[in-house]
Parts: C-alpha cells; sequence; structure tokens
C-alpha cells in the first residue's frame, strides 16, 4: 500500500508550507547521471567483459546517454539484464537511464542492486548518495558519501556532496569545516564555492553568497547551477531585472530536465516581480512538469482543463494545492470561476480536510471535501478520493493553474474587499470574549511560520524586533499564532511589559473555521504571511503585512493584489527589520488614533 503523505507544497522539502515558497536556490549537489567521467570508466569496464552478447547491449547503452537518449539508454539495460541479471554495470546504466528520464525511485532502486554487484565502483555510491539527497533521504546520502570518502578521501566532488548532505540536515558549522577543507584542497574548483554561497544563502547573508557565486562563475562562466543561483540572490537583493538576466543564461545552458524545470519555476516567480505576470504564470506550470524532481501528481482520470476551454454548463473539479495559505490566496479565482459555470455548471473543490467548512460556506453552490496525498513510487500524489470513480467531472484544474486565463494582468485582480467568508454567529461569539481581554483596539499578532526547515525562517524576523510595535498603547494584542510560541509569549512579558492575550478554546492550528471567526472579530490582524494571515486577508480583515524583497505575491507591486484591505511594509533589504518594524509601530499608533 501506499503511504500516506501530509498535504503537500511544491516540492516534499515544503509540505505545510504556508506562503507560496521563494525560488529555491540550486542545492550545490554535484555530478549528475552518466557524467562524463563515469561514462569513461564504464567504457573501459565495458571493452573488458568477456559476455560478448552483454558487451554490445551496454556499449549501445552509453552511446546513448552521451546523446541524452535515455529512452534507448533503458531499453538496452533492461535487454542486457534480461542476459544477465547479475550484471552490475547492467544495473548501473539502468540506474542512469532511469534518473535522465526522472524516474528517480526506480534509479535508486537500480543504483542499490548495482552497488552490491559492484562494491569497489566508488561512482555508483556517489550517484546513489546524490540520487538520495536529491530526495531527502539525507542521512543515507550522507552515509554513502563518507563511504565513498573513505576509498577517495581527496574526491572534490564527494566532498562537496557530503556538505550539502550536513548542510540540508542543519548541520552548517559542521558543512562550512569540511567544505573550507575541501577548497584548501582544490580552490580552483566552481562547485565547491557555489556550495559555500547556498550555505551563506541558507542563512540569509545574500550578499557574502552572492561573492562566492560570483567566483564559482569566475572560475566556469559555463556552470549553470552557480548562474542559477547568482540570479536568486540578485532577486533577494531586489535586482530584478539583472536575476533575469542570469536566470535565462542558467537556462540555457543547463543539461538536466529536473533542474531546467526549477530554473523556470524561479523565472516564474521573477517575472511576477516585475509585472509579467502572464508570462510568469506560463511558466509557473513547470512545478507540475512530469521530470520536475519537486513535483507534486495528480492522480485524476479525467480531461485536464487548459486555457480557452469553455467551463459553461460544465461539471468542473478543482484541485487545490500546495501549502494552506496558498489553498486560500488561490482561492481569489473561484468566484470568477463560479461566473463562468453558469447556472448550469458545476464546481467541486478538493482542499486541504482542515479547510473544508470554510470554502464550503464561503463557496456554497460548490461540492467541497478533502483531497489527500500519498506517496507512491517515491512521487508525491494528490487524490480526490471524495469523488468516487462514477462522478460526473466533464474537466479538472490544479488551482493555481487557472492564474494563467483568469489573472494574467493586475487589472484582471477585483477590488472585492473579501471572497472568503466566516460563520458570522461565531464571529459574534469571538466579538464577546474579547470583551474579556483587557481593554483596547483588538490587533491579532502572527509573528513567524511553523515550518523552519528549507529556510524559511529567514524570511521573518527575530521575535525581539517587535518591540516598537508591542510598545504601542490603547492596544490589546491578541496571539493568533499557531504552534508553540510559549517562549515568545513569555518574552513579551518579561521583557517588554506586555500581555499577549491568547484566545481561550481554540486551536489556533487545526481549527481554521473558527480561526476565521476569531480574525473577523479583530480591529486589525498584523505579521508575516502565513496561514492565518491569508485566512483573515481573504475574509477582508484591515491587516498589516510585512512582506520581503523578491516576495512575488506583490505582482510588481508594493500592495497585495490579491488582498485589499493589505497595507504592505517593506524592509528596505533581507534582514533590515528595525526600518520596517519602526515604520509599522508609527502606522499602528496612528490606527488607535483613528479608531
Amino acid at each position: 500500500m501506499p503511504r500516506q503523505a501530509l498535504p503537500t507544497a511544491t516540492s516534499a522539502q515544503a509540505l505545510h508550507s504556508a506562503i507560496p515558497a521563494q525560488p529555491g536556490f540550486s542545492s550545490g549537489v554535484a555530478g549528475e547521471a552518466g557524467s562524463n567521467a563515469a561514462l569513461e570508466k564504464l567504457n573501459a569496464a565495458v571493452a573488458e567483459l568477456k559476455a560478448l552478447a552483454l558487451a554490445p547491449l551496454l556499449q549501445r547503452a552509453i552511446d546513448a546517454i552521451r546523446a541524452e537518449d535515455a529512452t534507448t539508454a533503458y531499453e538496452c539495460a533492461v535487454k542486457a539484464l534480461e542476459l544477465d541479471e547479475h550484471s552490475g554495470l547492467g544495473w548501473y546504466l539502468l540506474g542512469i537511464a532511469l534518473e535522465r528520464r526522472g524516474d528517480f525511485a526506480n534509479s535508486i532502486r537500480a543504483y542499490e542492486a548495482a552497488l552490491k554487484l559492484l562494491p569497489d565502483h566508488g561512482e555508483v555510491a556517489c550517484d546513489l548518495g546524490r540520487l538520495a539527497l536529491r530526495l531527502g533521504m539525507k542521512p543515507e546520502a550522507e552515509e554513502l558519501f563518507r563511504r565513498f570518502l573513505a576509498r577517495y578521501p581527496d574526491d572534490a566532488e564527494a566532498a562537496n556532496n557530503l556538505v550539502c548532505a550536513l548542510r540540508d540536515q542543519g548541520r552548517a558549522d559542521e558543512a562550512i569545516e569540511n567544505l573550507r577543507a575541501a577548497i584548501l584542497k582544490a580552490p580552483d574548483n566552481p562547485m565547491l564555492w557555489n556550495t559555500m554561497g547556498t550555505i551563506m544563502s541558507d542563512q540569509g547573508d545574500f550578499p557574502n553568497a552572492q561573492v562566492f557565486f560570483t567566483e564559482a562563475l569566475r572560475l566556469d562562466p559555463e556552470f549553470p547551477k552557480a548562474r542559477h543561483n547568482l540570479a536568486t540572490v540578485l532577486l533577494m537583493q531586489g535586482d530584478i531585472e539583472g536575476a533575469l538576466v542570469e536566470n535565462q543564461a542558467a537556462i540555457a545552458k543547463v543539461r538536466a530536465e529536473d533542474d531546467r524545470q526549477m530554473m523556470r519555476l524561479a523565472r516564474s516567480t521573477m517575472l511576477h516581480c516585475v509585472g509579467r505576470i502572464g508570462e510568469g504564470w506560463d511558466e509557473y506550470e513547470s512545478r507540475i512538469h512530469p521530470q520536475f524532481n519537486g513535483r507534486t501528481a495528480f492522480a485524476i482520470d479525467r480531461p485536464r482543463w487548459e486555457p480557452g476551454a469553455d467551463l459553461a454548463g460544465k461539471s468542473f473539479l478543482v484541485i487545490c494545492e500546495q501549502g494552506l495559505g496558498d489553498e486560500i490566496l488561490f482561492a481569489n479565482v473561484l468566484p470568477d470561476v463560479l461566473e463562468r459555470l453558469g447556472p448550469k455548471g458545476k464546481l467541486t473543490l478538493a482542499v486541504e480536510a482542515r479547510l473544508v467548512p470554510f470554502f464550503q460556506r464561503s463557496f456554497p453552490t460548490a461540492t467541497v471535501g478533502a483531497h489527500a496525498t500519498y506517496e507512491i513510487s517515491g512521487r508525491l500524489t494528490r487524490v480526490v478520493p471524495f469523488i468516487g470513480d462514477g462522478a460526473a467531472i466533464d474537466l479538472w484544474a490544479p488551482e493555481a493553474s487557472l492564474m494563467r486565463e483568469f489573472r494574467r494582468s493586475l487589472a484582471d485582480f477585483p477590488a472585492r474587499p473579501s471572497f472568503m467568508t466566516a460563520d458570522p454567529k461565531r464571529v459574534a461569539h469571538w466579538r464577546k470574549v474579547l470583551q474579556t481581554a483587557p481593554a483596547g483596539l483588538k490587533v491579532g499578532l502572527l509573528w513567524k511560520s511553523a515550518i523552519s526547515r528549507d529556510s524559511r525562517h529567514r524570511y521573518f524576523s527575530p521575535f525581539a524586533a517587535w518591540a516598537p510595535v508591542l510598545a504601542q498603547k490603547g492596544v490589546t494584542f491578541v496571539n493568533l499564532q499557531y504552534g508553540d510560541c510559549s517562549e515568545e509569549l513569555a518574552a513579551a512579558k518579561r521583557d517588554f511589559g506586555v500581555e499577549i492575550w491568547s484566545p481561550p478554546g481554540i486551536d489556533l492550528k487545526q481549527d481554521l473555521d473558527e480561526v476565521a471567526a476569531l480574525c473577523c472579530a479583530m480591529d486589525l490582524v498584523v505579521g508575516f504571511a502565513n496561514a492565518t494571515w491569508n485566512i483573515a486577508a481573504a475574509c477582508g480583515v484591515p491587516n498589516y503585512l510585512i512582506s520581503v524583497p523578491g516576495a512575488w505575491t506583490r505582482l510588481g507591486t508594493l500592495t497585495s493584489p490579491w488582498y485589499p484591505a493589505t497595507r504592505v511594509f517593506l524592509p528596505p533589504g533581507f534582514g533590515e527589520w528595525d526600518t520596517v518594524m519602526g515604520e509599522m509601530a508609527d502606522a499602528l499608533g496612528a490606527f488607535v488614533s483613528e479608531h
């Protein structure tokens, strides 16, 4: 049986994402399936092969890999293994061909078989470790790289990849120590400088990351991953046009299809940031490209909707995707979809289970149920169990794909104050409960994401930076922050003399319909973009958002086209929280005076 996974974001490393992910850095993992060096060794091994019937098939597989023909390589490797299932070279070539085709789960199995049969062929361990790291199997990858380095201690590629495995397990100091040693041995190796740049990026030090990526490109101007990473740090520092130039240059040079789609996904972000919205949505389709390793597949046996398709009178299934906040953000388009379907059409929505009541109330004519996500053969796959095999569905679409038709320019974003609806009885309940809190305007506070992996922390300030906001008089701050926040609540009281009031009888992570009602009972909600902030903004609650440079959801503006009730506060640069917190404090003081 496939095992059920958590509801997913655009990649397995961003599960339960609350906001659409920023463009990722290319991990710095070096090597590719069937590198030139590996193929040379395979050539030599095949030349020495005594099984004459096997040798021509293996040689054809090698030649096909060189020619970027993974399908022929796969077919030849399979035929070779039919002749001799114990051929380590056959299994290794099969693993390379499968990886080139994007079948990572079966590629790992082939590499494992090859490693058992070719224990002295170090490249197999390196390839297996690299692929394991790509699939998030970090401890396993570390073990494989250490195994290889024990035999080949001066191998820069394996040393680099070990560093990536350490970095991705949050062991930055250990990663830097290992990387410095590798750079001392091979100072002219560009991949080592690129990987150091990724560590700096993880820590939010984009100026220094840019130095390392630039050095990698000085050593190798044809290094697409380093150029992609340079593009991303330029974006994070506000040089969007420069980022687009570097990104296009990286795409022109990249070979692996998975990397190409990752770079296209980053390009979509950059295009959105300069207001080229329609082009951005077209590139955003890369998130579900069959050969993009970070994609979530959809197991839906119905025709897929494409832009321009007639929806009038159709039965249309929309599957929400990515994280909780994303499902709400992209729901901005659903009123337009209902209008296009008309009175004879039928909308079915598949949403995260906790959002079902909220979406059902907001779109009462739709049928709303919960999607589920499973890991099948190493791939995250989303299904819609509640519709059944015989459901009359004419067309289906991933939620964000609708933007390609309905939101191609800023003019396509309606000025409607809200598009989601909280339960009015529960709003009244929470207004009554809030009367028991200390006197003052009720301001909901959000200061972090529940996610700490994939360097998401760099988009959120330290709690101490909130001091000027918390110092405002005439305000009762209400804790809307889900997850464990006892440390911050204690710090607010201890360090700032501020009691952040916690609402009773509500699970802020699980009871999202109640969270919507609580938000609507607030005078104002302030903070960073997480799932709760999206709920409040979609309901039209007045809110202040602390954004960051390179945030694509602003679509090239200084506002939020999705949410008209939002006022955006933008720091002058990454990590420059004092300025933006001061501006928000002043705005909050004025808000109190006006009310």
